[in-house]
């Protein structure tokens, strides 16, 4: 099947699959340990063919994961040795090419839930293959791969409704898409059971038959399983203690006085060894196998402290009808699939506007007719100031609780070259931008009318165009907390932090009364730009006297003037605010993408 699957691709015009060997000599990984350094991987050695299935394998703590990372090009500091990739004449390439020709899937299954298996292949082969394969031949590309991985019947189902395998399946035909020649694997069994973790590892197989080159790490496979690899790799801290065939570790143990009780399984004695359950034979099995199993690579190819991918002739002579996709096309793939998701997404989206129409009823219904009453002016600034809070909480939380379950998605496929991090970021800030908008306009056109405030178009659009930005502003934040702690704590500082900005916005406490010291800090709360603003909006621009009612005997506030001199803000500019508020925008916008990358460089 793998090789039929491997015939339509290059009939698609496909990029064919080179057959690429993965070497490594010295390998060492060092990691920061106390005020010294501590040594994860002790100059291993080892080659990993194409047309071979590999694991590796090891207890835990044996370093199986760093040496995965490390050849997958993720962990580079710390590292020294050399790492190469061969074709059949052997020459180097750049490490573009080497990234390009890797994929990495890993032990969790990082799928977007609301999507269906066919839309999510379809969005892959999109970023992947771009515009220069037809709509039809991706079409044939996708179901050949569902049909290929028994994904066929669950084309329409959404990826929250797939089983442990069938989750593990799609991942890899996500990423078999573009036909990579090397594919790593991160515990591709755990969370199976033993009849799932056999149909995926006769999967890997058979993709390996295919001149693949595939490698995964396995914690302690079956016998079965454990015999259908063509290559095993142990470690124990931090030492390779063999590498070989798997069908020949028992007579390999048996030559250095360990012997394996008959009917017992082979894999499980191999880590019980490795654990040290026998003795402490880590060193001289380290030693044995590097003298009796290790073809050494040429003195003149070795080169040290430096990972120098390579390619092979073949890759030169094949002709590749694939154009990589533009960022460009990418970022309207990508914009189009936020756009989709927000769709789907109820709590983000028709909840939230459900809530916007009810809330802007109820502080409307609240503030009935404040806005052109004289005696409730002061009052009526209450109106701005939680408007402005509500609006935040409500934008600043959802980025707070559900961005960080994204990250995850992120990682995996801008590691695997699906796009470009920046690419990702613009999409999803442009997709949200005009859900924002709406919002916020369905929440003041509906408050604003309700609680009587003048009936201008100008001051309308004013308070409209604040409260827009200020969403815009806390989603931001919200993207950075989201970013940068976990969601609990997430919440917790963007609750106090935005108490913080209340106090210190104007109102709570007046900036006539504040000390010098507190109305320094109120510079740095774009709550109190965003409340002079709306005060200007209403109160400013030369306003005739508000009315007072007949029953009232005394207006204090019903000139306007009267009322920004008692607010301190008789000598703010709403052009000046906004501008602020703009250039805050643009700040966190940076600032969120900062720390997004950050935690995406953090680590799988």
């Amino acid at each position: 099947m793998a090789n039929k699957m491997q015939q339509r691709a290059i009939h698609l015009n496909l990029p064919k699959n080179d057959k690429l060997d993965i070497e490594f000599q010295n390998l060492s990984f060092n990691v920061p340990f106390g005020k010294g350094k501590k040594e994860i991987l002790h100059s291993i050695s080892g080659k990993f063919k194409s047309g071979e299935l590999t694991a590796i394998m090891g207890p835990s703590g044996a370093g199986k994961s760093s040496l995965l990372n490390i050849l997958t090009g993720f962990e580079n500091a710390g590292t020294s040795g050399t790492i190469r990739c061969t074709g059949q004449d052997d020459e180097t390439d750049s490490k573009v090419k080497y990234k390009r020709d890797c994929c990495y899937i890993l032990q969790d299954d990082r799928l977007c839930p609301l999507f269906t298996v066919k839309e999510i292949m379809n969005m892959a082969a999109k970023l992947k293959l771009g515009y220069s394969v037809s709509e039809k031949a991706k079409e044939l590309v996708i179901f050949d791969i569902l049909d290929t991985l028994g994904l066929s019947n669950t084309m329409d189902t959404k990826c929250s409704r797939l089983s442990g395998g069938q989750r593990k399946r799609l991942s890899i035909a996500l990423e078999l898409i573009d036909n990579p020649p090397i594919m790593f694997l991160d515990e591709p069994t755990t969370g199976l059971d033993s009849s799932s973790s056999l149909q995926c590892v006769t999967m890997l197989k058979s993709l390996a038959r295919g001149g693949r080159t595939i490698v995964c790490t396995i914690h302690q496979p079956s016998a079965t399983i454990f015999e259908m690899f063509d290559h095993v790799y142990i470690l124990a801290e931090g030492y390779c203690i063999y590498q070989g065939k798997s069908m020949n570790t028992v007579s390999y143990l048996s030559r250095v006085g360990l012997h394996c009780p008959q009917y017992h399984n082979p894999a499980d004695y191999l880590l019980e060894v490795a654990n040290g359950e026998y003795g402490n034979f880590t060193e001289k099995l380290a030693k044995f196998s590097t003298e009796t199993n290790f073809r050494m690579l040429e003195p003149s190819d070795i080169l040290v402290t430096e990972k120098e991918p390579c390619k092979d002739e073949h890759s030169k002579k094949t002709t590749v009808l694939i154009q990589a996709p533009s960022e460009w096309y990418k970022f309207q793939i990508l914009f189009q699939r936020c756009l989709i998701q927000l769709y789907r997404d109820w709590t983000v989206t028709q909840l939230k506007l459900v809530l916007h129409i009810l809330v802007g009823i109820f502080v409307g219904v609240l503030y009935m007719n404040y806005g052109n009453d004289g005696s409730k002016a002061i009052k009526n600034v209450g109106y701005f100031i939680v408007s402005i809070v509500y609006i935040i909480y409500t934008s600043m939380m959802p980025a707070v609780v559900k961005f960080p379950s994204e990250i995850p998605i992120i990682k995996k496929e801008s590691f695997n070259n699906w796009y470009k991090l920046n690419t990702y970021y613009m999409a999803y800030i442009m997709a949200n931008m005009p859900v924002q908008v709406v919002f916020s306009l369905v929440y003041t056109v509906i408050s604003y009318l309700i609680s009587g405030q003048p009936i201008e178009v100008m001051r309308m659009l004013m308070v409209f165009g604040i409260q827009t930005i200020v969403s815009l502003i806390a989603e931001s934040f919200g993207l950075i907390l989201g970013t940068t702690v976990n969601p609990i704590n997430g919440t917790f500082l963007g609750a106090i932090l935005t108490a913080l900005f209340l106090v210190l916005a104007g109102f709570l406490m007046l900036f006539s009364h504040m000390s010098k010291f507190m109305y320094v800090l109120s510079y740095f709360s774009y709550i109190a730009y965003a409340m002079e603003a709306m005060v200007q909006a209403m109160y400013g621009f030369e306003r005739e006297q508000l009315p007072c009612p007949p029953d009232v005997s005394y207006c204090h506030y019903k000139s306007p003037t009267i009322l920004l001199k008692d607010l301190g803000m008789q000598n703010s500019n709403y052009m000046y605010d906004l501008l602020v508020l703009v250039a805050n925008l643009i700040v966190m916008k940076i600032v969120g993408f900062c720390t997004l990358r950050r935690m995406i460089r953090k680590g799988i």
